[in-house]
């Protein structure tokens, strides 16, 4: 199959996909992937949680420019809310006051993280044992996200636009003749004067076939288990809770808990795997602050969650390879970040320039641009 179009994205993960949405408004876009289904690795193993006072500075400044996507998406993108309400708590022992003075600093400005007494904090999340709670603090603004939902609405508003995604097609060459990239698999071909690299844990890979310096990517491991609760045990009421300093944290879901011991250990780029030594220290965790009992994991899995050093996404035309848009190092804001930064990138590309209301909220296209990990 030989293919000429405006845009080639490489990766349907939600990146790739949102990206490549955007990109349809102007010109043909085809998508490549190398798995048998968009969103295998990241984008299929994510928390799901939506918050806008995780990350850095400039992730913090994305995540809150996407809210009103997800709060009014386009019509027809989907037909039930992306968001639904789940609140969170920070959860801290009596050595990690500075934690909690932290989060609350981040919420000061509108009051969006509020303090709680411990016996709050248990009446919130009664699955705790007092003993997990010195100090807590409580933000009504984090929301579970439809992952599956938001993913799908960006790849059927991309074929509704005209664009393609094409499966099991992992690029083994990525050359730049003449005005146009030439992506090719076993048995595809695609020409295209623009090349998105959105290939996530491997984005540094991608780059190299094309012949750009690396940006210094390093994927990290994230292990997550779900535990089946007691029939009839209702979770509905039940916020995410985490420990203070990105420590362990345990989400409800319908059902069930989900738990993580928030491991980020460096790993290959890979189909990541989860270790016992990681399901053991969150199996732990639980059985020590918690009342869930871990009689039975339901599933147990891992994903890879790739950052730069400076842990802020990576937006921008390569300064040294013609053509060539770096589209990584979400980190695990992904989910977060994909409808902001399909914008970005496609008026980067198209334009030139940020959106307006990424400037007008302080981003700059210097802090997201791939050049500033090689300094």
């Amino acid at each position: 199959m030989e293919l000429d179009c405006d845009f080639l994205v490489i990766g349907a993960g939600i990146s790739g996909a949102a990206a490549a949405y955007e990109l349809a408004a102007h010109g043909s876009v085809a998508v490549l992937e190398a798995e048998s289904r968009p969103g295998y690795h990241s984008t299929g193993r994510s928390a799901a949680l939506y918050t806008r006072h995780f990350g850095s500075p400039t992730v913090r400044k994305l995540s809150a420019a996407g809210l009103p996507f997800f709060t009014n998406p386009p019509a027809g993108f989907a037909d039930h809310p992306l968001l639904t309400p789940r609140g969170g708590m920070t959860v801290a022992n009596s050595k990690q006051r500075g934690e909690i003075d932290t989060l609350l600093e981040l919420g000061a400005g509108d009051g969006s993280i509020v303090e709680l007494t411990p016996a709050q904090a248990l009446q919130r999340a009664p699955f705790l044992k007092p003993e997990a709670v010195a100090f807590a603090t409580f933000e009504e603004g984090i929301l579970d996200m439809d992952v599956a939902a938001i993913h799908q609405g960006f790849l059927r508003g991309l074929k509704a636009r005209g664009g393609q995604v094409i499966c099991d097609a992992p690029i083994a060459r990525l050359e730049r003749i003449g005005r146009a990239w030439h992506a090719a698999s076993d048995n595809t071909l695609v020409r295209a004067p623009i090349a998105v690299n959105a290939a996530g844990a491997w984005a540094d890979q991608i780059g190299s076939l094309a012949g750009a310096a690396q940006v210094g990517l390093v994927p990290k491991r994230r292990t997550a288990i779900q535990i089946d609760l007691a029939n009839g045990t209702d979770t509905r009421s039940w916020p995410a809770v985490d420990e203070a300093g990105y420590g362990c944290y345990v989400k409800p879901e319908t059902g069930r808990v989900m738990a993580s011991p928030a491991d980020a250990t460096p790993s290959e780029p890979c189909d990541a795997q989860p270790e016992d030594y990681d399901i053991a220290v969150i199996a732990d965790w639980l059985l020590r602050w918690t009342t869930i009992p871990v009689r039975r994991i339901h599933h147990r899995w891992a994903g890879l969650r790739s950052f730069v050093a400076d842990e802020s996404p990576v937006a921008g035309f390569d300064d040294q390879v013609p053509g060539f848009f770096w589209l990584c190092g979400q980190g695990g804001y992904g989910i977060m970040l994909a409808p902001t930064l399909g914008r970005a990138a496609a008026q980067l590309i198209v334009h030139g320039s940020l959106p307006a209301d990424l400037a007008d909220a302080g981003v700059t296209s210097a802090e997201l641009a791939p050049e500033r990990c090689r300094r």
